[in-house]
């Protein structure tokens, strides 16, 4: 079998379907924001995080080139190495040009940007063993088989993702990479730390429009893969930092008063009422070491920039 075959696992129009209806019917319109991500999202995401307002990128990707040699080590040879929502795997070339694998296993929910991206780390590291897997990684995924001998598995979850799961759901979804990872394994993670409001503010509305773009992009695929009919042009992307909460909400908003329809059902909209795709947790290091250890882990390493903006960590599993 190539090792650039992609273990598919499709997304089913029907769940997309119900999943859309369900959020909608909601007193507060709510979209999963897993489904921002097909091949349109996906690579609107990668413009995003290339520009100058954005700064989880660039920030997480300097503190990685200048950890990386210690991840080597704590690492150490023979690991499986798996990324959870891999997109362009750009982070990730930073751990394959130090890290001795057994293997790479990108898992990502756009099936078509995820066999590019493996076909291209497979062209740039021959002796890598590349196993995409096309998958809902919010669900459990199964591995597939591994050809060269694995002393441990390490999950790589970069990118401050974390921070889009309420608190609850997100210390459940650390146990299942427990599980993963199993004793003895490892997880290498990026978490967005708490910071000036005005910061984050910034890194959501960029003034090129390009985060609005990728949050409307959301209704332009349900338009496409649901028959729906939103008049994208109607809907504004609004985002904010709730400093209560602690986290970033991203909002569509209707600027009428409008129906949509979508397989048949009509959702009724009032000007100003809003869907919400997106949060965005922020943690202070105290926090998020607290969610880690009751979710199985232990935190050996972590780093930041000058700023602490952001944060990468080492934790292994207890």
């Amino acid at each position: 079998m190539s090792k650039a075959k992609t273990a598919s696992v499709e997304l089913s129009r029907s769940r997309f379907l119900a999943d859309v209806l369900s959020g909608l019917s909601k007193p507060q319109k709510e979209l999963p924001s897993k489904y921002l991500y097909d091949e349109k999202g996906s690579r609107l995401f990668e413009q995003i995080t290339q520009l100058e307002e954005y700064y989880p990128t660039r920030t997480e990707t300097s503190i990685m080139e200048g950890c990386v040699a210690e991840l080597g080590e704590l690492v150490g040879p023979e690991a499986l190495l798996i990324e959870y929502g891999s997109g362009s795997s750009v982070k990730t070339r930073i751990l394959l040009e130090r890290l001795s694998l057994s293997g790479y296993v990108p898992i990502d929910i756009s099936c078509d940007y995820l066999e590019a991206t493996a076909a291209q780390l497979e062209r740039a590291y021959p002796q890598l063993d590349v196993y995409p897997v096309c998958a809902d990684y919010t669900h459990p995924v199964t591995l597939p088989a591994i050809a060269k001998p694995v002393r441990r598995k390490v999950v790589f979850y970069p990118g401050s993702t974390l921070g889009n799961f309420e608190p609850a759901p997100a210390k459940h979804f650390l146990e299942g990479i427990a599980g993963v990872c199993q004793p003895g394994g490892a997880l290498i993670i990026g978490i967005d730390l708490k910071k000036v409001p005005v910061v984050l503010h910034n890194a959501y509305n960029d003034h090129e429009g390009v985060t609005g773009a990728f949050n409307r992009n959301l209704l332009g695929r349900i338009n496409r893969e649901l028959g729906a009919d939103f008049e994208l042009d109607q809907f504004k992307h609004y985002a904010f930092y709730n400093p209560g909460a602690g986290r970033v909400e991203m909002h569509i908003i209707s600027v009428k008063q409008q129906t949509v329809h979508i397989d048949g059902v009509s959702i009724p909209f009032s000007k100003g009422e809003s869907i919400w795709t997106e949060s965005s947790y922020k943690y202070t290091l105290d926090e998020f070491a607290q969610m880690a250890q009751a979710a199985g882990f232990c935190v050996e390493r972590v780093w930041t920039d000058k700023r602490q903006w952001f944060s990468v960590q080492f934790l292994t599993v207890v």
